[in-house]
């Protein structure tokens, strides 16, 4: 398969975003996104759906963290975060893999955090003194909500909205690299028997 690969990779791209003026909207909704803790659960129309992803998407993690508790954890929490913020799980699963190859205590040379590569200046921005950018779904939550940001920002550009995410706008490396994962690695589909069924 395409993707055995990728795993065997370290990181190829560590998050490197660049602190930005926020307006006092923007700022404020972002701080609302990040204040809003909630316990994580898949989030979908069906529970067999979400039992069938959670097993797929576990078997294909299953090298990188071998732990059940754990990745059905980190997994969850993924899936609910990103749902959360808009944003498809798979696609995140990708950023993930590039960012951090699922290393929850990362820490990228221009000193971006955790899973989703976050940077500190973002907890001083939007965030609280205690927030913990090491913290699993701390990190899922700043990471999902700055990512939902540069989409907005960028009107739905995928590729400039990773740029911007990643701090390489107008290089197409990382944004190639995030969408290949996605793609190659994450992409899924509910299998036919079970939107029939719940149906």
């Amino acid at each position: 398969m395409v993707w055995t690969g990728l795993f065997a990779l370290s990181p190829a791209f560590a998050g490197a975003q660049r602190e930005e003026a926020l307006s006092a909207n923007v700022a404020s909704a972002m701080s609302r996104s990040v204040g809003d803790v909630n316990a994580a659960r898949l989030v979908f129309d069906h529970p067999a759906t979400g039992a069938a992803w959670l097993a797929e998407m576990s078997r294909r993690l299953e090298r990188q963290i071998p732990d059940r508790w754990m990745r059905e954890r980190l997994l969850t929490a993924i899936q609910y975060e990103s749902v959360r913020a808009g944003l498809d799980p798979q696609l995140v699963l990708g950023l993930i893999q590039v960012e951090s190859g699922f290393r929850k205590y990362a820490v990228s040379p221009a000193g971006a955090r955790g899973l989703m590569q976050v940077m500190p200046f973002w907890v001083r921005a939007i965030g609280a003194p205690d927030h913990n950018l090491f913290d699993l779904s701390t990190n899922l939550r700043y990471g999902c909500t700055i990512l939902r940001h540069y989409l907005d920002s960028e009107n739905g550009n995928l590729f400039r909205a990773l740029g911007r995410y990643n701090g390489s706008l107008g290089r197409r490396e990382y944004p190639d690299s995030v969408v290949a994962a996605w793609k190659n690695r994450w992409q899924w589909t509910a299998p036919a028997r079970l939107d029939t069924a719940a149906r």
